[in-house]
């Protein structure tokens, strides 16, 4: 048997595959380590690997599987990104200073996947904090595109993204603050999906050493990433509850359903601008096939609103919450330097530069009032999506862009031959992220490069089933993942 057998199937298929006999987990394993160690010379993309234990745990469930037992991930194997917790493996973040820290238990997706009959075979690589929208670190180096390897696989997902679109595993485990679910799938043709805010638990996901806690950090998420829809919501399902240890009791969570079940019912409204960065021709024209499509299957489409929230507004909002988040941590002196440069700010100085400088030094009295403000950006989402089910929208102004390690500051975002500050690719993400909206990331298609194109379908708080719902029409209607050439 070799990887060529199993390689892009789904886990539904694999399943079915697994129940008739027909291969064994302890197969899909090896056929999985099989191809990794073949591809990664060139991908770079798995930079832990725990095969030892993934061998005994596809032995179990190959005993499992022969006693009748029934659970969702019952000898699939997956990957998970560096950042979470596995007990007995590094985590550093890419931090250097981390590299030797070994984390003593798993995180709590991590623990679930594994009580789901997942087979974890190794950790995705990922940059330095999960701080870029390219995967490279001084511990694991550089992962590279599948689909071009001089490209960024996109991050902070990026091994996970990078990975799935290699055929390694169908499933893979990863987070998002600033499109790190999102931006990874856009620029590899798979899928993800960012959770509403708190509804799947972060217990260990931490940056190493610090104690895995049930806590939540303010605007970040983990989430699911697959090569289909359906694999993403079973994902979704196995990943999502509250924490045990606020619960009390084992995790229950009871999203509403889908709105629609069919994709002619579907209401939605598709941009491809936004107000503070262009949006690349090829995106743009992808979206606008997008849209032809959708129309042409019945499905409610329009391309404006009065309904929708100034995004201007709100991405200037998102920067300032965003910075306080990730400024928490930063050293006292680089605060301190930060507290001197937002007081020099003019009254008037309204950029996204300039509100990251406030952000990075706010006070708590200064970050209630940009909490108040978001409370009233969350009405306004609300009464948004009384007139509609979903928002579908870009994830990036770009398709995967090439590798660019020069100093974050001076780095520039090419949109149609038109340089632009690095860090304004926010915006799109930040979309859904400032509300706490979930957004699943589809694949849509390829530009003339033959890079991939995907969309975030926004949807409305805690109906998380909507936007993943109407990622499977779509892919049933217009087709989802294309593997990339040579693979």
């Amino acid at each position: 048997m070799t990887d060529i057998e199993w390689e892009y199937k789904s886990v539904r298929e694999l399943a079915v595959a697994l129940s008739a006999r027909q291969v064994s987990a302890c197969e899909l394993a090896e056929s999985a380590i099989a191809r990794i160690e073949r591809l990664e010379p060139k991908l770079n993309a798995v930079c832990v690997r725990d095969y030892e234990r993934s061998r005994v745990a596809a032995r179990a469930a190959d005993r499992a599987l022969a006693a009748g037992e029934q659970r969702p991930l019952l000898g699939i194997p997956l990957l998970v990104k560096e950042s979470f917790n596995v007990a007995g493996l590094p985590t550093t973040w890419g931090f250097p200073q981390h590299r030797n820290f070994v984390a003593p238990q798993d995180a709590l997706t991590v623990s679930r996947v594994k009580a789901a009959g997942g087979i974890v075979l190794g950790k995705t690589n990922v940059p330095l904090g999960l701080g870029d929208w390219q995967s490279y670190n001084d511990i694991y180096g550089t992962t590279n595109n599948p689909f071009d390897v001089s490209r960024s696989p996109g991050g902070s997902s990026g091994g996970s993204a990078a990975a799935l679109a290699a055929g390694y595993a169908p499933l893979a485990l990863g987070s998002d603050l600033g499109g790190s679910l999102r931006i990874p799938a856009h620029f590899c043709g798979v899928y993800a999906h960012k959770p509403t805010l708190g509804v799947v638990p972060a217990r260990g996901h931490i940056p190493p050493s610090l104690a895995p806690l049930p806590d939540a950090i303010d605007l970040a998420v983990v989430g699911p990433m697959a090569r289909c829809a359906s694999d993403l919501m079973l994902l979704f399902d196995v990943m999502a509850g509250p924490d045990e240890i606020d619960a009390g009791v084992a995790y229950r969570l009871d999203l509403p359903a889908p709105r629609h079940e069919r994709l002619s019912d579907f209401r939605v409204l598709v941009l491809d601008t936004h107000p503070i960065l262009p949006t690349d021709s090829a995106v743009r024209t992808m979206i606008g096939k997008l849209a032809e499509r959708l129309g042409a299957a019945g499905v409610r489409v329009a391309q404006e609103s009065e309904l929708l929230p100034d995004l201007g507004d709100s991405a200037r909002l998102y920067m300032r919450l965003l910075m306080s988040v990730l400024a928490a941590n930063w050293p006292a002196q680089v605060y301190a330097d930060l507290q001197k440069q937002a007081a020099a700010l003019p009254e008037d100085a309204a950029g996204l530069e300039a509100e990251q400088v406030r952000g990075a030094a706010l006070s708590h009295r200064d970050w209630i009032v940009a909490n108040h403000a978001r409370a009233k950006l969350r009405a306004q989402w609300r009464e948004f999506f009384k007139g509609f089910d979903a928002l579908i929208c870009p994830v990036s102004p770009t398709t995967a862009f090439p590798h660019d390690h020069s100093d974050r500051a001076a780095r520039r975002i090419w949109i149609d031959g038109e340089p632009h500050p690095y860090g304004r690719q926010l915006v799109w993400p930040g979309v859904a992220t400032l509300a706490g909206l979930p957004a699943t990331s589809v694949p849509i298609g390829v530009s003339s490069q033959g890079l991939p194109i995907g969309v975030q379908i926004v949807g409305p708080f805690l109906e998380d089933r909507t936007p993943l719902k109407l990622a499977q029409l779509m892919e049933a209607e217009f087709g989802g993942f294309v593997a990339p050439a040579g693979y």
